[in-house]
């Protein structure tokens, strides 16, 4: 029989002598509690944006999340949001495809806007939101200004849904459409009150264009504008009468409160539709929380999660450049964008090997200063291992055992060593937000298929 193990006490000065490299989690006590640090045993926290203003641990306050399906990725996103609310930060859930963040939104008291089938709900995609509730309240300059950066916005969202069709718009195109724009908005009339349109308003105008359109536009005559101006135009009758017919090409018929803690656009019945269709949605939306983003009020900052990231990025190179624009303004706006992606080849499906819109999206992960890696196939890691520079430990760390459990994930910053954090739900979070329910018994325990 093998002798009892002495035991030793001591306070923890003196272990720290006998155990030097085992030190507390050195990420600021500042934001939402993940969960813990499986090496030290020590509390972990996130909060982006403290993570710019202290020591340099971030240089910008976005966030990628890499893991296989199953894997915890969203469970930890839904975890972050709910706790960041104690900080006053509300969310955006930018395109709910798999109808996963309904549950949450609803539990906090607010109404997701739901598309798709069996739902009468409309988004005018060329909606002016909540800027025509400001509108009066601001001077003539600010009028202007904020005008300018939303129909800059309208022309690069048509022009992205236009290549979603097989047609790259030309500098021409995107001049034609912003005059266009600017003359149904009602903002070259000097009104004091701005017109709603649509994008069947616009296809309109560039079909049945009259003289003062294709002559400021300096066109030699109407058939001349209407011959070069036609793959755009039916690029955008396909956009009306396809797909998402009636989704986004009519007037607004929900109420979005902007002011709930969370708030979601649910996509999940426009599955059926395709792809496309759905990654057209995306777009759409994206633009349309841009607006209400960036008409928050000054300091409040606001998280916009990406899920599904990949489908947007499919729809060709201006997709890819418009959430290149938003992740680099992240800072100057106070947003912290989240992507959700499974592998690094999600960013590299945009386009032919080499390609503009390919470099482009690949390096959406420099703009993206934490990344959150979960399990991953021994191909996806050494991927990943490679663009981002692990070491040898913190490559083994997404194929290894260490990281089996469901929310384990290495959690790196650019200027700081990797933290393999373990998240912890509460009981609540577990029962608002189960990503396997659809597999479970139901509750009369005759199961899903049976």
């Amino acid at each position: 029989m093998l002798a009892p193990l002495p035991v030793y006490h001591a306070s923890t000065r003196e272990i720290g002598g006998l155990f030097p490299l085992l030190v507390a989690c050195p990420v600021p006590a500042v934001g939402a509690r993940i969960g813990y640090d499986v090496q030290s045993g020590g509390a972990f926290y996130c909060h982006p944006v403290e993570w710019v203003l202290r020591n340099g641990l971030a240089t910008n306050p976005n966030i990628a999340l890499f893991g296989e399906p199953g894997r915890g990725k969203s469970s930890t996103v839904v975890a972050f949001v709910l706790r960041m609310l104690n900080f006053g930060v509300r969310t955006l859930i930018s395109g709910d495809v798999k109808g996963e963040y309904t549950p949450v939104v609803r539990a906090l008291g607010a109404t997701p806007i739901e598309l798709g089938a069996g739902n009468h709900a409309r988004v005018n995609a060329l909606d002016l939101g909540p800027l025509t509730a400001r509108w009066d309240s601001w001077t003539a300059q600010r009028q202007r200004d904020e005008l300018s950066s939303v129909l800059g916005r309208w022309v690069q969202l048509l022009a992205a849904l236009a290549e979603s069709q097989g047609h790259a718009p030309t500098v021409s195109d995107e001049a034609a459409i912003a005059a266009v724009l600017h003359r149904l908005v009602g903002a070259r009339d000097g009104n004091s009150r701005l017109r709603p349109i649509t994008i069947p308003d616009v296809h309109r105008e560039l079909a049945h264009a009259d003289t003062e359109l294709w002559h400021d536009l300096r066109y030699a005559h109407r058939h001349d504008f209407l011959d070069r101006l036609r793959p755009m135009t039916d690029a955008l009758a396909n956009l009306i009468s396809g797909a998402l017919s009636g989704l986004f090409d009519a007037p607004t018929t929900v109420a979005i409160d902007w002011a709930a803690p969370v708030q979601s656009m649910d996509l999940s019945r426009l599955r059926s539709r395709g792809d496309t269709a759905v990654a057209v949605a995306l777009t759409c939306l994206g633009a349309w929380s841009s607006l209400a983003t960036d008409l928050r009020n000054d300091g409040e900052i606001r998280i916009v999660v990406r899920d599904e990231l990949w489908r947007q990025l499919r729809l060709g190179p201006r997709s890819v450049a418009a959430i290149d624009a938003e992740l680099r303004l992240s800072r100057l706006e106070q947003i912290i964008q989240i992507l959700v992606l499974h592998k690094l080849s999600d960013l590299l499906s945009v386009g032919a090997k080499g390609s503009q819109a390919t470099a482009i999206a690949r390096d959406l992960i420099a703009l993206c200063s934490t990344r959150v890696l979960f399990r991953q196939s021994t191909r996806a890691a050494d991927e990943l291992a490679e663009a981002l520079a692990l070491t040898g430990p913190e490559h083994q760390r997404l194929i290894g055992p260490v990281n089996e459990r469901r929310g384990r994930a290495l959690w790196k910053t650019e200027n700081q060593p990797a933290h393999l954090v373990q998240t912890v739900l509460s009981s609540f979070e577990k029962r608002l937000f189960d990503t396997n329910a659809q597999l479970r018994p139901a509750p009369n325990g005759r199961g899903r298929y049976g």
